[in-house]
């Protein structure tokens, strides 16, 4: 909303706006692109014109969408499938740009994600240990539990009782 905001307010003409990506009838001028740029910048927002940068905020957005918005399981699990048919190039082609960009793999980055997820589902104590094991589609809870103790240094019973310890937001994970 506060991209469409600020396109609105520029008077640039769009045809969408959804997360990271802003879909335009015709190119920007270069007036255009500077006002845009500052008027992101101004709200925290980066203005992402480099088309391997593109790809990488397609392919976190992606992950992001599965796994914390998503209530299919078994799509975390099939993102070497999910990701070419979604953003149109092979996974080892995205996985290599990810890892040469990110400094990180796909799968980890899916982890953390997964690990952050798997947090707030604790927090809420709306679900047993074996239920958010099953929705973040791992094998099984001991599985889940061994990365999840990986990743914070915590159990997910240890984390469970210790409810002050933050959560990182999903764009700084």
């Amino acid at each position: 909303m506060a991209v469409q905001e600020i396109l609105n307010d520029l008077n640039i003409q769009y045809i969408e706006v959804k997360l990271g990506y802003v879909n335009f009838p015709k190119s920007l001028t270069e007036l255009e692109t500077l006002k845009f740029k500052d008027k992101l910048e101004e709200l925290g927002f980066e203005l992402l014109n480099d088309k391997r940068m593109k790809l990488i905020e397609q392919i976190k957005n992606e992950i992001i969408k599965i796994v914390h918005h998503h209530e299919k399981a078994e799509q975390i699990g099939n993102l070497t499938q999910h990701l070419p048919n979604v953003i149109g190039h092979s996974y080892s082609s995205l996985s290599k740009l990810f890892s040469e960009i990110e400094g990180t793999t796909i799968e980890k980055y899916v982890i953390l994600q997964k690990i952050e997820k798997a947090k707030e589902l604790i927090f809420y104590a709306e679900l047993s240990i074996s239920e958010i094991a099953y929705q973040l589609n791992y094998s099984s809870s001991q599985h889940f539990s061994r990365q999840f103790k990986s990743i914070t240094g915590l159990t997910p019973s240890e984390f469970s009782k210790k409810k002050k310890i933050g959560r990182n937001p999903i764009s700084e994970v």
